[in-house]
């Protein structure tokens, strides 16, 4: 490896870690890259090198983790769903701090908002596509606030008992969302 991926690579960690324990102080809203680049000891210029400003940095790790995470899981017709579910609170947890920083009270509510998106887009890909569907928003924002309560009481439940309870609570979302709604289905 060269000196130069050495030095980015260097930088983005100490970048990345700067982020969560500023964020855990002083929420992300009010912080500024300036406070990023020097608890981080770089340049501000080295931060620009990489980043646009604080949104992206936080884009990028968020990126980098659900790929990893996507890699981890493998949507083989092998898999059960549980064992992918399962993965994914792993996933939670081995970034606990990073995801506790962006969904805790000081997080980023921008932050939030694009980690329901994902959720929603990921369930969205194993239920049946219907025009303006309200099932994969529901399902994001539970997921969403799964993790979120998980995180805040320290993820003190096993992840695969984690896996279990949302799988549940989801397949209950979905069975009643399959059925006709009450005076048939055209509504009042």
């Amino acid at each position: 490896m060269s000196r130069e991926n050495v030095r980015v690579r260097r930088t983005r960690t100490l970048l990345r870690q700067a982020l969560v324990e500023l964020i855990e102080e002083h929420g992300f809203e009010r912080l500024t890259v300036g406070q990023i680049t020097e608890r981080a000891m770089v340049s501000r210029a080295a931060f620009y090198r990489n980043y646009r400003d604080k949104y992206q940095l936080v884009e990028q790790i968020f990126d980098e983790a659900m790929a990893e995470l996507l890699g981890t899981m493998t949507d083989s017709p092998d898999t059960p769903v549980l064992d992918r579910w399962t993965a994914f609170f792993e996933h939670i947890d081995h970034y606990h701090r990073l995801y506790g920083a962006l969904l805790g009270s000081k997080g980023s509510t921008w932050f939030a908002r694009r980690m329901h998106a994902t959720l929603a887009g990921m369930t969205s890909q194993h239920l049946p596509q219907q025009p303006g569907d309200l099932v994969p928003t529901l399902l994001g924002g539970m997921f969403l606030q799964a993790i979120t309560w998980w995180l805040g009481n320290g993820r003190q439940v096993p992840a695969r008992e984690m896996a279990t309870r949302t799988a549940g609570f989801a397949l209950a979302l979905i069975t009643e969302a399959g059925k006709e709604p009450p005076g048939g289905a055209a509504g009042p």
